[in-house]
């Protein structure tokens, strides 16, 4: 049947918005359809079954299944959406891991090809915030090309233009293509990503926003991923222990990951103001978005910087 009108739509708003997709998104049905997909998949050994689902929690979790029997990672957007605040991203941490059905895995998605890049919208600071949030909460984090060397938007002239929704209803905003351009290698031309002509335009900060550049330099976003990912294979308190809140107010969120007799605080301040956090155990920062507290002893009192997160390992 139809969709219903959606007496919300006006003029300028994305077409795909006159209706209300009732009867053509998350129909009952699909789930019996992603089971059977699940049984093909369960018959491998090394498979994984990942659902791009626009949907607000309650409903999202329908699609890991009865029994999980669904997809393994209906994937978690939300982050995409909530406003970049530590109450409000503690607020998200604590609804979605509530919801979770039991044995329910988690993930975060912090970019992707629909979303104007990380670095973008919040800043190349802040985006390494972002990076140690992702890498630090509970369950599977997924990570979009470029942002771990913080790629930003590249502006879109109309004869480059290759997203249909921006082809089709020109001037409304709605064109994804600046996400879209291609992963920068290196210095070179088309940034080491093809000899010929890419399908869009290079960055032209290229020169210094590349993977080369950023694999020579001990303190680049691509070096904090890196030491961030070490850092989660080694601790079991970061890949699979327990997630608990701590603390967020205006400027900072604190919470632990604990494992073992492994305790993990991580502090993330989402300011760009210095932030004393005080009624700290003694402990040692294993990583700092900075790249410069190698081990650095915590008694007491940590000073944070504008803009910057740590993990400390409780001793």
């Amino acid at each position: 049947r139809d969709n219903p009108l959606n007496p919300d739509w006006r003029q300028g708003m994305s077409p795909s918005r006159r209706l209300i997709r009732t009867r053509t998104m998350d129909q009952p049905e699909v789930h019996e359809a992603i089971a059977e997909m699940r049984r093909v998949a369960d018959a491998y050994e090394d498979r994984v079954m990942i659902g791009e689902a626009y949907l607000p929690i309650d409903q999202l979790m329908a699609y890991y299944g009865v029994d999980l029997t669904g997809f393994h990672l209906p994937f978690n957007f939300h982050l995409l959406s909530t406003p970049w605040h530590p109450v409000a991203v503690a607020a998200l941490i604590d609804a979605y891991e509530a919801a979770l059905p039991p044995g329910g895995w988690p993930n975060w998605v912090l970019g992707n090809h629909d979303r104007a890049r990380l670095a973008s919208r919040l800043g190349s600071e802040q985006a390494r915030v972002a990076a140690m949030l992702l890498l630090t909460l509970r369950g599977t984090p997924t990570i979009y090309q470029g942002e771990e060397i913080g790629m930003t938007d590249v502006p879109i002239s109309p004869e480059q233009v290759q997203d249909p929704w921006e082809k089709n209803v020109p001037g409304l905003g709605l064109g994804r293509d600046p996400a879209r351009t291609p992963m920068q290698w290196d210095a070179t031309a088309h940034a080491g990503f093809t000899t010929g002509e890419p399908w869009l335009p290079v960055g032209a900060d290229r020169h210094t926003i590349n993977v080369a550049a950023q694999a020579r330099d001990p303190w680049s976003i691509l070096s904090l991923y890196r030491a961030l990912i070490r850092l989660r294979c080694a601790e079991p308190a970061l890949s699979v222990g327990a997630y608990t809140p701590v603390a967020a107010d205006e400027t900072a969120l604190l919470y632990e990951r604990r494992h073992g007799d492994r305790h993990l605080l991580i502090a993330l301040n989402m300011s760009g103001a210095s932030q004393a956090l005080s009624n700290f155990h003694s402990g040692r920062v294993l990583v700092s978005t900075c790249l410069d507290r190698p081990d650095e002893q915590v008694r007491g009192a940590l000073d944070l910087r504008p803009n910057e997160g740590c993990i400390i390992l409780i001793e």
